[in-house]
């Protein structure tokens, strides 16, 4: 007779099993945090401190801030849940902060949510949890996890509109088996309607928008603070190599963009390169956006035993849509990815992930950071 699995996959009854939950101060960890308590698991809530607020990023919608930090505290009283706080400052600024501002001094457009994910809260909260011998570490991304015979496989989420899979294709394959995501199969107003059941204070809270160390969006003005000499004016040139403007420094422009860049033309002007080493923007019409070739470093995969002989779905931003691709590994740390279709606006420093659909959904197979 096999043995009957608790709610998260282990041979274990939920009172004899630890989770640790990563509580962000909103309602999605709070609400997971609540619904782990409300099963009968021993809960311990871990907020993590990233960065020192200032009175812009208190009045932006943002995570991780002080007032979250506060509301999750809250919310581990209201649920009698034991409750730490981990000042992870420095961490976060070499880990997140130093690359996001690198990579756009490259040219780039990055994604600090998956360095994030990849350093501070899968790596070292990972840590942190198996020190504290808990049993699982939980969060509240909407991805589907499936655990069968000890292994996790990731999965879209049910709320296409809430899917965080993209941002989570640099999971180890370690991690992946310890975490667990409950929210995966739900909808955003089903988390909600839990959160009002359970009469959590931030049920009704807005959904952070920007990146958290970057009050209201606007992250040039990060940049000029922690690096001021490296933004210096340039050329803007167009496809034929003919000099059309001037930029301010390339921080403040982003491949695909066409508001800002102030030049007028008979036709609508879209960035198509950024030139680093040159401190160029290169721009032209629409057409001159679309690729269907891409070159990624970088490589995480989920599987070594992952078929790569067929096409695949691949997603290239996190609001973008699944393409159909065709992958070509080049050796252990590099891929190409050719795509059926051209797809405009693709920018290095962004990231491709990989998926299959399978019986039970759009399963991540891994992925790579875009760099041609």
């Amino acid at each position: 007779m096999s043995k009957v699995l608790n709610s998260i996959g282990l041979n274990k009854k939920p009172s004899e099993t630890t989770v640790v939950v990563a509580m962000s101060g909103g309602v999605d960890s709070s609400t997971v945090a609540g619904m782990m308590k409300k099963d009968g698991y021993k809960v311990i809530g871990i907020t993590l401190k990233l960065y020192d607020d200032s009175k812009e990023v208190a009045a932006s919608k943002q995570c991780c801030s002080g007032q979250d930090i506060m509301d999750a505290k809250r919310v581990a009283n209201k649920l009698d849940i034991e409750h730490k706080i981990l000042y992870y400052q420095n961490k976060f600024k070499q880990g997140v902060i130093d690359n996001f501002i690198d990579s756009y001094l490259k040219g780039e457009t990055p994604i600090p949510c998956i360095q994030c994910n990849q350093t501070v809260k899968f790596r070292d909260l990972f840590q942190v949890s198996k020190e504290l011998k808990a049993d699982a570490m939980i969060t509240g991304h909407y991805v589907k996890s499936i655990t069968s015979n000890g292994i996790t496989n990731m999965y879209k989420a049910l709320d296409d509109n809430r899917d965080q899979s993209y941002f989570l294709f640099n999971t180890s394959r370690e991690q992946l088996n310890y975490l667990r995501f409950p929210l995966g199969g739900m909808l955003k107003n089903e988390t909600r309607e839990i959160a009002k059941k359970l009469e959590l204070n931030v049920a009704d809270k807005p959904d952070s928008q920007d990146i958290c160390f970057v009050p209201n969006g606007d992250y040039v003005s990060v940049i000029q603070k922690f690096k001021p000499s490296s933004i210096k004016k340039g050329n803007i040139k167009n496809i034929n190599g003919k000099v059309v403007g001037v930029h301010n420094g390339i921080i403040n422009f982003t491949i695909g963009q066409r508001k800002g860049i102030k030049i007028s033309d008979k036709e609508a002007l879209y960035v198509i390169k950024i030139d680093p080493e040159k401190n160029e923007i290169i721009v032209g019409p629409r057409e001159e956006l679309g690729t269907k070739k891409i070159l990624l470093d970088k490589l995480n995969l989920l599987s070594d035993k992952i078929d790569f002989s067929n096409d695949i779905l691949v997603k290239v931003r996190s609001t973008g849509k699944l393409l159909d691709a065709r992958i070509n590994f080049i050796e252990k740390n590099q891929a190409e990815v050719n795509l059926k279709i051209p797809e405009d606006g693709i920018s290095p420093g962004q990231a491709c992930a990989f998926y299959n659909k399978d019986s039970q959904g759009f399963k991540v197979l891994g992925g790579g950071w875009i760099k041609k």
